[in-house]
């Protein structure tokens, strides 16, 4: 039998929200469907390890009994160790109360698992929201039954990475679906494939996204690792996510792209950041980051008293916190460290606290690069936003100065979201790594030229975006109106003649 192919577990996944249409508001479909497919995952791999187990033991020439208890009952045996009640043989002959059996199901695989604690959790598929027992029972009955026409082992499937961009397939889908909700947990892959390339992470660096969202921009850091042809497994990834559902969906993300190691904590990264070693905040080769826009309430109450330091160059306004965002990343890179940060345009101008932080950082020669991008990329806002490249050690020869790209016009505009394309990507990358300037395009800019701007980095200040005025040629054109006048001199004799004709003078 052929494998399944990338499109059609798309497809099929996709189909999973058909059935909940109507059922419940489409925010909510990605917490169900992203909880069924995360156990039938895990329930396919344990039983195909399992049968590989088996095979083994019987080689060995084990008893039957024996075969049964090593490769069914033992969890050092398995990667995941699915306990009976979770498998999905037995959630398949349940009939009634089907929503109270698969939380226990969870919650029995969190507990044989430490790595898996709190990542189910926050499902709860004996909620009220899929309307009564007997409607409950209904609707998940049907998703089971969709679920159980797919073989998820890794026998089955074409590619290796298949289910986890298949997941990522269905991120983007539920991002899109849920409009300005999505924005809050999914950055669109061309932007974060673009920051990426920028910041060229490597083998053996340590990574962090601190506001990791559903993880997209940690699992692109591997992959690009990959595609440079090193080892993705040889890197240390590491994320905070605010929101409890969206930390789920980012622990399920790196599972199920073989990431198992990647270290993502909970909880509020300005008010309480968790990825700290002996009192003092961890740092990183690379920090990479789309923080919400302008958040209100982003923890100014604690700003003052920071225990960690991280707010030396002033403290950001009550009401916009940008700037604690990038200082905090600024304070977790280590002495050759790189950090790449979506921002909204706002951050390049606005005055007072903020303008004054822009300047401390511009002093310190932080930036190294301003990149402004096209309008309506982002689920959630049509506004344009930027991407501030940060370096702790820039090269000599780009010290003192800071590179400017306008890059807003170059897109594909599509029908609900424009989107960067590959050429798009390219030519932005290729501009960042010539460091050098471009009619229209980019500019390399002196900081005591910014610094006569009054520390201002809007990008139309240093990169000329206006429509060059068209040459004329002035023989052409009154070459053009010679012969319009001929034209006009030839038709009033031909009027003339016609009213004669007709006995006017």
């Amino acid at each position: 039998m052929s494998k399944l192919t990338s499109q059609e577990l798309n497809s099929y996944l996709w189909g999973a929200a058909d059935i909940l249409r109507g059922q419940i508001d489409s925010s909510d479909y990605k917490n169900y469907i992203f909880g069924f497919l995360f156990l039938k995952r895990l329930s396919d791999v344990f039983e195909e390890e399992a049968e590989k187990i088996e095979e083994r033991e019987k080689k060995r020439k084990t008893s039957d009994a024996e075969i049964r208890k090593i490769a069914w009952d033992d969890p050092d045996e398995h990667q995941f160790f699915v306990p009976k009640r979770a498998r999905w043989s037995e959630i398949r002959k349940i009939s009634q109360g089907l929503g109270e059996s698969i939380n226990k199901a969870c919650g029995a695989l969190e507990d044989q698992n430490s790595a898996l604690e709190g990542v189910l959790a926050d499902i709860d598929f004996n909620s009220n929201k899929l309307g009564d027992a007997r409607n409950r029972d209904s609707v998940l009955g049907r998703l089971v039954g969709h679920f159980s026409r797919i073989n998820l082992r890794n026998s089955e499937l074409e590619e290796p990475d298949m289910l986890g961009r298949a997941y990522e397939y269905l991120i983007e889908k539920f991002a899109d679906d849920a409009g300005k909700k999505g924005g809050e947990f999914f950055t669109p892959g061309k932007v974060v494939q673009l920051i990426v390339e920028l910041l060229k992470p490597k083998e053996g660096m340590r990574i962090c996204d601190p506001t990791c969202g559903s993880g997209g921009m940690l699992i692109e850091c591997a992959h690009y690792i990959e595609r440079m042809r090193g080892n993705p497994k040889n890197v240390s990834l590491f994320g905070q996510e605010k929101n409890l559902g969206t930390w789920s969906i980012c622990k399920m993300n790196m599972l199920l792209h073989d990431l198992p190691d990647a270290k993502i904590e909970k909880g509020d990264t300005i008010r309480d950041p968790k990825l700290v070693k002996d009192g003092s905040l961890m740092l990183f080769d690379r920090v990479i980051a789309n923080p919400p826009f302008s958040l209100k309430d982003w923890g100014g109450e604690t700003a003052a008293n920071d225990g960690y330091g991280r707010f030396r160059y002033g403290i950001p306004p009550k009401t916009k916190g940008d700037f604690a965002f990038v200082q905090h990343m600024i304070a977790t890179i280590n002495g050759k460290g790189m950090v790449g940060v979506v921002m909204p345009h706002g951050v390049l101008f606005r005055g007072a606290s903020e303008g004054r932080i822009r300047q401390a950082l511009l002093e310190e020669d932080f930036f190294e690069a301003v990149i402004g991008l096209p309008s309506n990329l982002f689920y959630g806002t049509g506004i344009p936003a930027a991407v501030l490249i940060l370096n702790r050690n820039k090269p000599k020869e780009r010290k003192d100065k800071v590179l400017f790209i306008h890059a807003a016009e170059h897109f594909e505009a599509c029908k609900n979201q424009n989107r960067l394309r590959k050429e798009d990507i390219a030519r932005i990358t290729e501009t960042f790594d010539a460091y050098k300037d471009i009619e229209r395009f980019a500019r390399v800019v002196p900081r005591e030229e910014i610094k006569g701007n009054d520390y201002n980095l809007n990008i139309s200040r240093y990169v000329d975006i206006t429509e060059p005025e068209p040459r004329i040629d002035v023989r052409e054109t009154l070459a053009k109106l010679r012969a319009l006048e001929k034209e006009r001199d030839t038709a009033k004799k031909e009027m003339d003649r016609c009213l004669r004709e007709l006995g006017y003078e």
